[in-house]
C-alpha cells in the first residue's frame, strides 16, 4: 500500500488489511449531516464489508442504535482502519467510502454471520441470528502508507 491511491474496488492487499485489523471506525451522518463515528467489529468478504449488531448492555432496540438510524436516513458510510506505531515510516490508514444497508435474518446474513464469527470468536456464543447485519458496499477506497 505505498504512496496515496483511490481503486474502485478493494484490492486483495486492502481485503486482507481488513481482515487482519480487529477494529475500524465507522463513521456514519443523519440527513442533516451530522456525524456520527464509533469503533466497531467488521469483516470483509472481498465484495462487502459487515458489522453484526450484536445485543448492547444499556440499549433495548438494535433499531434504535445511533449508527443504525443514521444508515436508514443516510446510506452513505466511511470505515477507517490504521496502524500507528513510533516509527512513522511504518504508518498505514485505508478509508472505504460506500453505502450501507441493514441485512436482515437470510442467507446473506447467515453467510455474513459466520465471516464474522470466523474472526472474532466472541460472535460464536451469541445469538446473532435474528438481529440485522450491517453491509457495507464499497464505492471508493483511498490509502496511504509511510513506507
Amino acid at each position: 500500500m505505498a504512496g496515496k491511491r483511490d481503486e474502485a474496488v478493494l484490492s486483495q492487499r486492502q481485503v486482507e488489511l481488513l481482515n487482519q485489523i480487529p477494529v475500524g471506525h465507522l463513521a456514519t451522518a443523519d440527513n442533516a449531516g451530522r456525524p456520527h463515528v464509533i469503533p466497531f467489529c467488521f469483516a470483509c468478504d472481498g465484495q462487502s464489508v459487515y458489522s453484526a449488531l450484536d445485543a448492547k448492555p444499556k440499549s433495548g432496540n438494535l433499531r434504535g442504535l445511533r449508527r443504525v438510524r443514521n444508515i436508514l436516513e443516510n446510506p452513505q458510510v466511511s470505515v477507517v482502519i490504521d496502524h500507528y506505531e513510533a516509527d512513522w515510516s511504518r504508518l498505514w490508514y485505508l478509508l472505504v467510502q460506500g453505502r450501507a444497508e441493514l441485512l436482515e435474518p437470510g442467507a446473506e446474513q447467515a453467510d455474513a454471520l459466520a465471516l464474522l464469527r470466523v474472526k472474532y470468536p466472541q460472535y460464536r456464543e451469541m445469538d446473532l441470528e435474528s438481529n440485522p447485519v450491517i453491509k457495507i458496499t464499497p464505492e471508493r477506497t483511498t490509502g496511504w502508507s509511510g513506507s
